[in-house]
């Protein structure tokens, strides 16, 4: 197989798919994202699903464009950039054909991927069975296996714990504190201190618990429920880190790009 023919379907257009997605296209592989018409990343500055909303959106050089149509996906790829598609249980897949197709919505369960969707079906993390729903699971763990390509069984149990950065885990994430409409004047790479507040739910604060850098922040306007994750700072308090794609997904795009060049070139 011509390998620059392979076509790659990624359900999902959040800060790992992205990940995804940027590294394949750089590897000159076909990229397709579907998405849900409401996507709510946190990591808008990092994430192609914000196409949704804006029509395109550039990451490190490389651009994502809205599509609505399988002709608009092949003129996308002739002019060398990726095309999203708003399409969330992911249908275009019976008209594309797709050589491989990836779950990447990270929904810590499986909704609605069979191992007979593609050639080569992945699963990101926990959620798919590596030999049963999927063909490859990559372990999205933070820790010594993160980014593994597991070819029988399952990811690592989900911690609840956020990944430590600049010594922080939860504290340096930031949740609404209640159900509502979460309204925000601040913007990411913006500098900020313990106990600001960040945004309003209705009439609650949403304040951060250290200093540095708002790395994440969902978008002013978006409804919220209790508990969701509203964004995130990043206490080594670099700016530049809130435009590049963080080195957690690099690593599980590399997994994904080994299961991929594993399975087809042969």
């Amino acid at each position: 197989m011509n390998l620059s023919n392979l076509k790659i379907c990624i359900r999902g257009g959040g800060e790992l798919a992205t990940a995804l997605a940027h590294r394949l296209y750089r590897c000159n592989f076909k990229v397709l994202l579907t998405e849900t018409a409401n996507p709510q990343a946190v990591r808008r500055q990092i994430a192609f699903c914000e196409a949704v909303h804006h029509g395109s959106q550039e990451v490190e050089g490389v651009i994502a464009k809205l599509v609505s149509s399988p002709d608009e996906i092949d003129a996308a790829w002739r002019d060398g950039v990726i095309p999203l598609m708003v399409d969330p249980e992911t249908k275009i897949k019976d008209i594309i054909k797709p050589d491989v197709l990836i779950d990447a919505i990270i929904a810590k369960k499986n909704l609605g991927v069979n191992i007979t969707d593609a050639p080569l079906v992945i699963g990101l993390g926990i959620g798919f069975c590596a030999g049963k729903d999927v063909h490859v699971v990559i372990e999205t763990n933070r820790g010594h296996n993160l980014g593994r390509v597991i070819l029988d069984g399952e990811a690592e149990a989900d911690t609840g714990v956020p990944g430590v950065i600049g010594g922080y885990s939860r504290e340096r994430v930031f949740r609404a504190p209640k159900e509502g409409q979460f309204k925000t004047s601040k913007d990411i790479g913006e500098y900020v201190k313990a106990g600001d507040t960040v945004a309003m739910v209705d009439n609650c604060p949403v304040k951060v618990e250290i200093d540095g850098i708002i790395r994440g922040l969902l978008a002013d306007g978006t409804t919220v429920y209790k508990g969701m994750k509203a964004g995130d700072v990043d206490p080594r308090g670099k700016k530049e880190y809130c435009y590049t794609i963080s080195e957690k997904g690099r690593t599980i795009a590399g997994g994904a790009l080994e299961a991929i060049l594993s399975c087809f070139n042969k």
